[in-house]
């Protein structure tokens, strides 16, 4: 199974959601970060996924300033790579679970040819499936409008979109994020709740706790806390 992490945007929760999903899988697993930008700064989403998880997390192109990939390259003066050769590279895995983290949402350009991570999506389903798109969206005002647009992308491409994550869900929620806990449900299942604050915990905390954010307590405790 090649399960793909895409976000509403980008700070959504996105590598946290994706360390979850790694820490939770069935069998071997590895994860891919095709594409890293803002590397200038020390950023590294797969060795934050292995701190959180210990599971294998390979991280492939690397950029400099914290952009879109594209753009990043185009300043960096530097050539990357297609997403044709990306999705290829990720179909010759052989673990039993891949889960590949994108770059910002849906479609952020991630080569200098307009490739985007809806792209790679649709090439791995063509010739690696089975493939699964998870959505990791934001708790508060705006994200029913985020949700809907890049699920509707998604659904449109003919990909599945078994369902949503809330990437961090605060520890005192208003009115709108009590409110979108019911109403993301309207547009796609609800996966995982993950609370805010999640990424600050050590490896043997976090792969304790991550199957408890997958469950329908998990969005019971959520619901109650508001």
């Amino acid at each position: 199974m090649i399960t793909i992490v895409t976000g509403t945007s980008t700070g959504v929760g996105k590598t946290v959601a994706t360390a979850a999903l790694a820490a939770t899988a069935a069998g071997s697993v590895v994860v891919v970060k095709p594409v890293q930008t803002g590397a200038a700064d020390g950023d590294s989403d797969a060795r934050e996924v292995a701190r959180l998880t210990g599971v294998e997390a390979q991280e492939w192109t690397t950029l400099a300033e914290p952009l879109a990939p594209d753009t990043a390259a185009r300043r960096q003066g530097v050539e990357i790579p297609a997403v044709t050769s990306y999705a290829a590279r990720i179909g010759r895995l052989a673990e039993d679970s891949v889960v590949v983290e994108g770059a910002g949402g849906l479609l952020v350009r991630l080569d200098l040819e307009g490739g985007t991570l809806l792209d790679l999506a649709s090439a791995l389903a063509a010739a690696s499936p089975p493939v699964e798109v998870v959505v990791v969206v934001a708790a508060g005002l705006g994200t029913l409008n985020h949700t809907e647009l890049t699920v509707d992308a998604l659904r449109a491409a003919g990909l599945v979109v078994p369902g949503l994550v809330i990437g961090a869900w605060p520890a005192q929620p208003g009115l709108a994020e009590r409110c979108n806990l019911d109403d993301l449900r309207r547009i796609a299942p609800l996966l995982a709740v993950i609370p805010d604050g999640a990424g600050s915990l050590g490896r043997q905390e976090f792969v304790a706790a991550a199957p408890g954010w997958f469950s329908p307590a998990g969005a019971r405790r959520a619901a109650s806390s508001s």
